[in-house]
């Protein structure tokens, strides 16, 4: 009999990136100056292309954003981000959709 316990494994920690705004979204007196995006999970995809993800449309992205970022944000606010957030953005969702292996070899191009 085998007395070796096992505790179960630790939960792996979701990706996340962290946009810090250059327009802050402003809900009443509150003052949102980062987002946190978190890598969605595939039923968080539905609806959406891969593809216009990988290839940063605007519309599957800001269709992505309200279902992955801390804190929450509504449509109208995804909407109403500035372009150079939304660029931002749509970097951290690029990154979420390659493989380690992409990362990689993204990592040894940027070295040169």
């Amino acid at each position: 009999m085998n007395d070796i316990t096992s505790a179960p494994a630790e939960p792996k920690k979701r990706m996340t990136h962290e946009v810090t705004l250059c327009e802050p979204i402003v809900r009443g007196e509150t003052s949102i100056d980062k987002l946190t995006l978190r890598k969605p999970k595939s039923g968080e995809l539905r609806g959406l292309s891969l593809a216009e993800l990988q290839n940063a449309n605007v519309t599957a992205v800001l269709n992505l954003l309200p279902r992955i970022t801390q804190p929450l944000i509504t449509q109208q606010e995804a909407d109403a981000l500035e372009p150079e957030d939304l660029s931002s953005c749509c970097g951290a969702v690029i990154d979420f959709l390659l493989t380690s292996e992409q990362r990689v070899m993204v990592a040894e191009l940027l070295k040169g």
